[in-house]
C-alpha cells in the first residue's frame, strides 16, 4: 500500500523516515513545498492554495492514506482538506493532551509556529485539555527556516527553551515537525528538568489503525 507524507519542508521527512522504519512492507511517498516554506508565517488561505495541488499529486500517484506532517496545516485546514479529499488524512497536532497529563508542575512549553499558535484548533486543544495549565509559548518563528537551511543558531534555541525552563515548565511539546531535527539538542537542554514530546509514535499508531480499516 502507498502512504503519502506531506510537509512544507524537511520536517516531514523525519516522519516519513519513522513510518518507513515502522512499516517497511508499505511504500512511503514524501512530498514537500520548500519553495514556499515556511508555512508558519502564512495565512490559512495562502496555505490552502499551496497544499491542495500537492495532496492531489499524492492521490494521483496512488496513495491510499496521507499523513499531513505539518502542525500548521493540520491545525488550520484539516477539516477543509478532508472535505476536498476522499482518502484518509492523518493530522499532526500539538500534543497538549499528553503534556497536560504528564506535567507535575502545571507548566508546559509549546514550541510552534505563529500560525499554529494563532489557530482556532490550538485554542481548542488548550481549552479542552489544559484549562489549569500554564502554557509557555517561546518565539520559535525563525526555527523552521534555520533548520531547513541548516543554519541552526544553537544559542537562540537554548535561550528560547531556557526561558520556559526557568519558569518551571517540566514538559516540552515540539509542535512543528521541523523541530524534530533539533530534538536531541532540546533533550540535552531539558535533561533532568523536562520531558520532550513529539508525535511520531502516536502518528504511526493512528496510521496503523487507518491501514487496518483500508485492508
Amino acid at each position: 500500500m502507498k502512504i503519502g507524507v506531506f510537509d512544507s519542508g524537511v520536517g516531514g521527512l523525519s516522519v516519513a523516515n519513522a513510518i518507513e522504519k515502522a512499516l517497511p512492507e508499505h511504500i512511503v511517498l514524501f512530498k514537500n513545498d520548500v519553495e514556499h516554506m515556511p508555512y508558519g508565517v502564512r495565512t490559512p488561505e495562502q496555505i490552502l492554495g499551496l497544499v491542495t495541488p500537492i495532496l492531489q499529486e499524492l492521490v494521483d500517484e496512488g496513495c491510499q492514506a496521507i499523513v499531513v506532517a505539518c502542525n500548521t496545516v493540520s491545525t488550520t485546514l484539516i477539516k477543509k482538506l478532508r472535505e476536498l479529499f476522499s482518502v484518509p488524512l492523518i493530522a499532526i497536532e500539538p500534543m497538549i493532551k499528553p503534556a497536560a497529563a504528564l506535567t507535575q508542575a502545571g507548566k508546559i512549553i509549546v514550541c510552534a509556529t505563529p500560525t499554529t499558535l494563532a489557530s482556532a484548533r490550538y485554542a481548542e486543544l488548550k481549552a479542552s485539555y489544559a484549562p489549569g495549565i500554564v502554557v509557555i509559548e517561546p518565539d520559535c518563528s525563525d526555527w523552521a527556516l534555520m533548520i531547513q537551511d541548516e543554519q541552526i543558531n544553537e544559542t537562540k534555541v537554548a535561550e528560547d527553551i531556557q526561558s520556559g525552563l526557568k519558569e518551571g515548565a517540566d514538559v516540552i511539546v515540539l509542535a512543528c515537525t521541523h523541530y524534530h531535527w533539533i530534538e536531541e539538542q532540546i533533550r540535552e537542554l531539558a535533561a533532568g528538568r523536562a520531558q520532550v514530546l513529539q508525535p511520531e509514535s502516536p502518528i504511526i499508531a493512528e496510521l496503523k489503525r487507518v491501514l487496518v480499516r483500508l485492508q
